[in-house]
């Protein structure tokens, strides 16, 4: 059994228009978000084995935020190629994983949320339908997949555990 968490980076600032994308980073909102998210991570128990994270401004801040939701280091890689990557690109980078049980991967959109959707498959309806609105900053898909190695990985081969929108932590 192998666990994927997908995290899309928190809501970036566009205060500062002279800066190029990579660069952009998070905003007061995405800050707020990133807030609930860790308590929900802790809440959770959610503890990835390894993180896969863009190396971007607003992806790094994300990690920064999240960490000791996750009650202990972490090993981290930060890939150039999980920048803005593309599903196919991030699911060939997922299956040169080694033995462990679980990553997460903080990055963007369409990307992610493409991979999440290949993964899961239209097995599951109704998980299924909550990822066919939208995968909005800060969103955390949890999947898991009935594998022993990353390799194995494959389109319809994964469980939706949980999708999870910082929205959704917000108290009226």
């Amino acid at each position: 059994m192998k666990t994927l968490y997908l995290l899309r980076h928190f809501k970036s600032s566009w205060k500062d228009k002279s800066l190029e994308d990579f660069d952009r980073p998070l905003g007061k909102r995405g800050r707020r978000a990133a807030a609930l998210m860790a308590g929900y991570v802790a809440g959770a128990g959610i503890g990835p084995a390894q993180i896969l994270c863009s190396p971007s401004r607003r992806t790094r801040e994300t990690l920064e935020r999240m960490l000791e939701s996750f009650g202990g280091a972490v090993p981290t890689r930060f890939e150039k190629g999980v920048y803005l990557a593309e599903a196919p690109a991030l699911l060939r980078r997922l299956r040169q994983l080694g033995d462990t049980a679980s990553v997460m991967v903080i990055g963007h959109n369409p990307g992610l949320e493409t991979l999440a959707k290949v993964l899961v498959g239209s097995g599951e309806q109704a998980p299924r339908a909550r990822l066919a609105g939208k995968f909005p900053t800060g969103a955390l898909a949890v999947l898991s997949a009935e594998i022993r190695n990353w390799r194995e990985l494959e389109a319809g081969c994964a469980r939706l555990d949980a999708f999870v929108c910082p929205r959704d932590l917000e108290s009226d």
